[in-house]
């Protein structure tokens, strides 16, 4: 690996030389390096530049790193992962995304992953991306997730994308089956001239299942950001989206919420906030002797780890 990798995999995947557990390191489209466990094997897919990854059934308490650096301009990354994970297993999958732009051309990686949930499973899914470099090309990833829950299982993502990445557009699909729970917790930050763009559509087919969508983001510079998430409710389930955004400076944001029962039993709830940093939390925090920007800083730094 490379020193530029190296530092990637330090931001996006607390990456201290060694990873405890299953792992892949993905460098400028080719691995890096390998390592499958007893009860979680990586192999290459025979169809197209990726991963299917084995999670045994019952399976507790393991890790997989599937980490993905892109160290230099001029390489458009695509890679198709699948993840099966078998009844009763509960595992943490980490999928950090690092790319780094050192001069004119974009630098680019594009992750299609697919998770196959059995019967009562429990994934904690973590995903931080992450922009570095001085070069003038673009920083650019685009994350694509489908997933299929199974009865009595449970999917929380953490998605995490907090500067340097200059155009992003992250599509999230997923079919609930019954008493299945999805959880989403995206955290998103975006300034100068960067666009984010976001589609969550969820579907809930199974009976007593439910989704929980909660994203905060902040707009600072000229940057902007479009939310869009969807969620049907085809059967007796529970559904609740919210979208909470600050503006900085020119920053914007469009929020569009959509809801569709198709079951009387359906019980939907979407919400969406956007406003500014309210001035007296700015003033209290300055008679504490902190600047302005200071003030502004902490006031965002708290927002986003809520």
């Amino acid at each position: 690996m490379n020193k530029i990798t190296q530092e990637l995999l330090g931001i996006v995947s607390d990456w201290n030389g060694v990873f405890d557990g299953a792992y892949n390191i993905r460098e400028d489209g080719q691995c890096a390096g390998r390592q499958s466990t007893e009860h979680i094997t990586l192999e290459n897919k025979e169809d197209a530049p990726g991963l299917v990854v084995h999670v045994a059934p019952g399976t507790k308490g393991e890790k997989v790193y599937i980490p993905a650096c892109v160290t230099k301009s001029y390489v458009d990354d695509l890679v198709f992962n699948d993840f099966y994970v078998g009844e009763g297993a509960d595992v943490t999958i980490i999928a950090g995304c690092g790319v780094h732009s050192d001069n004119e051309g974009e630098a680019k990686h594009n992750g299609i992953h697919r998770f196959f949930l059995g019967k009562g499973a429990k994934v904690l899914y973590q995903e931080k991306h992450i922009g570095t470099g001085a070069g003038k090309g673009l920083k650019r990833i685009d994350p694509v997730t489908d997933a299929v829950l199974e009865e009595d299982s449970v999917l929380e993502m953490d998605t995490v994308q907090l500067g340097g990445v200059d155009k992003s557009v992250r599509k999230t699909t997923a079919t609930l089956k019954d008493r299945a729970k999805l959880i989403i917790r995206e955290r998103l930050l975006t300034d100068g001239e960067e666009t984010a763009q976001t589609d969550f559509a969820v579907t809930m087919e199974g009976e007593d299942s439910g989704v929980d969508l909660i994203s905060r983001s902040v707009a600072k510079g000229h940057s902007r950001q479009d939310y869009h998430s969807r969620i049907v409710g085809n059967s007796r389930c529970s559904g609740h989206s919210e979208c909470d955004a600050i503006l900085v400076g020119e920053g914007k944001v469009n929020a569009a919420p959509e809801l569709f029962a198709g079951h009387l039993d359906a019980a939907l709830i979407h919400e969406a906030a956007i406003g500014k940093i309210a001035g007296e939390q700015i003033l209290k925090l300055r008679t504490l002797g902190l600047t302005e920007q200071e003030a502004e800083e902490k006031i965002i730094a708290g927002f986003l780890k809520e």
